[in-house]
């Protein structure tokens, strides 16, 4: 294209093709992305998906549902928990297993760990694509100790398989309550020294304000869900739209964007909302510890391979990413005849041309960065 200058000289510029990833470190797991730039200005971005497929879908096909609780951990490999919840909601929708209130309590506590977990992660990372480094050491202190209190639960600190078809493998112990009591209570310093460190840091605002901004309209065309979606200012939680494993009797706030920076729905706001929702689930967390209701925790009756009638069911949850939608169909026998998983990764990513068309280039990592996906889920 041709550029006029202030004194009237015509600048010809040339269009390059630049390539990001898949090795790339900022693009949070191996994703391309195909750039086309004028200059220091970004014209298109072509996300480029498939280096890391693993057919989460079709093995779910050829497995027993207990046998694929394992893989569902696979998918958001962050919040391994929450994806396990999700597939054994469905399978339990289309079985008709009724679950022990105890255990969808403590269902609810292992999950909202998890999540800040997840957060964490977000955390410290988005702090490093911005070029603060100490952010990311201060997430993993507090992550190493969730993932210490998972591991003493069931066993498995990442990929967790926390989660059972029709309740939960063990029951919380005494003594695991008191260390995630004990958690909790220090967390709240710990995210003041957050804000201090990156969330109202010149530097980083600077980075992140009114960069990236996605309009309500725009991220519902494109199916955007989870923080990144309410950061525009959309209260849509499936948590409180519509509930599941007792969400309902909890009290919280669901987080949304603000126009401190003088807009929602920009980088910043998506970080936002994800420090603030970690104060909401240590909420949720404290709540379900003091009513943890009496009771078994696993499934009641001989037990049998879950053969579901011929049927289908759909069940859609809250992950830390957005909605985590998984499809079944029942033939009958004790493997699904069909699965068809919706990935909030998926549908965040795809948004991301809208968001860096005419942005600078040093802007594409923060924006990819506050979408905060994982490509376990996305190329499923």
């Amino acid at each position: 294209m041709t550029v006029i200058t202030d004194d009237g000289r015509a600048l010809d510029t040339q269009e390059l093709v630049l390539n990001m990833g898949p090795q790339h470190p900022s693009t949070h797991g191996v994703l391309h992305l195909v750039l086309r730039t004028d200059g220091e200005i970004i014209t298109d971005v072509d996300p480029t998906i498939g280096y890391l497929h693993r057919c989460a879908e079709k093995i779910a096909e050829n497995v027993t549902y207990a046998q694929y609780v394992p893989y569902a951990d696979r998918l958001d490999y962050l919040s391994g928990t929450n994806c396990d919840l999700g597939w054994c909601l469905a399978v339990e929708r289309l079985a008709g297993i009724e679950v022990p209130e105890r255990a969808q309590w403590i269902r609810v506590i292992l999950a909202e760990l998890n999540r800040i977990a997840s957060h964490l992660v977000a955390f410290g990372t988005f702090g490093l694509d911005t070029g603060a480094f100490t952010p990311f050491l201060y997430a993993f202190r507090e992550r190493e100790q969730i993932l210490d209190i998972l591991e003493s639960y069931a066993g498995s600190r990442l990929t967790t398989h926390n989660v059972r078809i029709g309740g939960m493998p063990a029951d919380l112990a005494p003594e695991l309550s008191t260390r995630i009591r004990a958690f909790l209570d220090g967390f709240a310093a710990k995210i003041r020294d957050y804000h201090e460190l990156l969330s109202y840091n010149n530097i980083f605002i600077a980075r992140t304000a009114g960069i990236g901004v996605l309009a309500p309209e725009v991220a519902a065309a494109y199916g955007v869900t989870g923080p990144s979606l309410r950061a525009s200012g959309v209260s849509f939680d499936l948590r409180t739209a519509e509930p599941y494993s007792g969400y309902e009797r909890f009290r919280f706030e669901v987080p949304m964007g603000r126009d401190g920076t003088g807009v929602t729905g920009d980088s910043w706001n998506r970080y936002f909302v994800r420090i603030r929702e970690m104060e909401e689930s240590a909420a949720i967390i404290r709540q379900a510890l003091d009513g943890l209701p009496a009771g078994p925790v696993g499934p009641t009756g001989p037990r049998r391979p879950v053969k579901p009638p011929a049927g289908e069911a759909f069940v859609r949850t809250e992950c830390p990413r957005g909605l985590l939608g998984f499809y079944i169909v029942s033939a009958g026998g004790d493997k699904p005849a069909r699965v068809k998983i919706r990935a909030p990764s998926f549908c965040n990513l795809s948004v991301l041309p809208v968001l860096c068309r005419g942005v600078m280039l040093a802007d594409l990592v923060a924006i990819l960065g506050s979408l905060d996906i994982v490509l376990g889920e996305i190329d499923r």
